[in-house]
């Protein structure tokens, strides 16, 4: 059995057009996201700063901001920014809101403009984005509130009537919330946070799998050898096994490759720096209690779930049509056509049919509070992804076999 599984997984390696994929999608991974490295550009007085210099100026930034975000940090943070504008020199207005300028905003404002923004953005309304506007404003006579306020404003999140969730979807998120951390540790994160923003990337190494692996049963009709395997002696059963295997054995090495360039990449240019640190920082609403290195490493494993089932899918359509070429005229519809659809919400059926589709799967929407509910259970988008494409494969596997079993040779 070895042996077939050897044979068959060189079998897909040495085609010319496996190393033509491979190469040219590794250099689109590599392209992709290399690409906030090559644009990445910051600001100080003198003017930009962009690449690698950027990175490390920006890095350099954090070196006091690694700090438990406690009320007491967060107050005084907040009271000095609004002392600033008690000297009409640091305060410039455009008509709408005032806000610093000058050495009041490079020398305080600029090297925490993102830990600032965090903070402010804690006391918005869910749906309102004002920035800094309303940290000058804010009341801080019985201090900052600050994870009081997160606490309201995850309820009033979860009590949206535009979001329809049931009581029990409620317990759910607020159960979860409760087993957030605080206070929050704060510090540097750009490696992480590229790369949870571009997840949805992985399609086109998803498509490169489908592509090398179209061939696997449709080639042998194509070439006329399927009378020779299904009439061997081991051609509907161990040959079909070792092809299935080899399959997905390559499925994994490839796609594995692409994970290590995509992941390297942003964290070769940005560091290992925040792997430990609480998604909060990232937006206080969120209701998951990991770090940005679990939140990866648990989003990549449901992709490795979806490209489990489209290899298994990608199998069962091979052995059920005579070209490699259909194999894909189906499955690059059911890759990309979700690309083009937007959700309007988070619930119904059309949106959470929506979020379970392989581009928006790929996805962690860690933020949305995103749940299916199943009588009085509640499961999050991630655990319902998890699930569906765990069964999606268990179909496919034995409906390839079966299709490539039951093929009828021509004559």
């Amino acid at each position: 059995m070895k042996t077939l599984i050897k044979y068959e997984f060189l079998k897909i390696l040495r085609k010319k057009s496996t190393l033509i994929v491979m190469a040219v999608s590794l250099l689109l991974t590599a392209f992709l996201f290399g690409l906030p490295i090559l644009q990445y550009q910051t600001y100080n007085q003198e003017g930009v700063i962009k690449g690698s210099e950027g990175i490390a100026y920006a890095k350099g930034q954090y070196s006091d901001l690694a700090v438990p975000l406690t009320e007491e940090y967060i107050a005084e943070m907040i009271r000095e920014y609004q002392n600033l504008f008690e000297n009409p020199d640091n305060v410039g207005y455009n008509g709408n809101e005032k806000f610093l300028i000058g050495d009041a905003y490079w020398e305080f404002v600029a090297p925490r403009e993102k830990l600032l923004n965090a903070i402010a953005a804690n006391y918005d309304a869910p749906g309102e984005n004002t920035g800094l506007e309303k940290l000058p404003d804010l009341d801080m006579t019985n201090g900052a509130g600050f994870y009081q306020t997160r606490e309201e404003k995850i309820e009033a999140l979860l009590n949206m009537p535009s979001r329809k969730l049931s009581d029990a979807q409620k317990i759910y998120w607020s159960n979860m919330n409760s087993k957030v951390d605080t206070p929050l540790q704060y510090g540097y994160y750009g490696g992480w946070e590229i790369i949870i923003s571009s997840f949805e990337l992985f399609m086109f190494a998803l498509l490169c799998v489908c592509i090398v692996i179209a061939p696997v049963f449709s080639g042998e009709y194509q070439t006329g050898t399927d009378a020779v395997i299904l009439a061997g002696k081991y051609g509907k059963t161990k040959l079909i096994t070792a092809k299935i295997i080899s399959s997905f054995l390559f499925g994994v090495i490839a796609f594995t490759l692409h994970v290590f360039i995509a992941c390297g990449l942003p964290l070769a240019a940005f560091g290992m720096d925040g792997w430990n640190l609480p998604l909060q920082i990232a937006g206080t609403t969120i209701p998951y209690p990991y770090t940005f290195m679990q939140a990866v490493l648990i989003n990549l494993g449901v992709i490795y779930l979806i490209l489990f089932a489209m290899i298994g899918l990608t199998l069962v359509l091979s052995a059920n049509m005579k070209s490699p070429y259909v194999v894909l005229i189906v499955l690059v519809p059911v890759l990309f056509i979700p690309m083009f659809l937007t959700p309007n919400g988070t619930t119904g059926l059309y949106n959470l049919i929506l979020f379970l589709l392989p581009y928006r799967a790929t996805m962690p929407e860690i933020s949305r509070y995103i749940s299916y509910q199943f009588g009085g259970f509640v499961m999050d988008a991630l655990a319902v992804r998890a699930i569906v494409y765990t069964i999606l494969t268990a179909v496919f596997i034995p409906l390839s076999r079966l299709g490539f079993k039951k093929h009828q040779v021509s004559a």
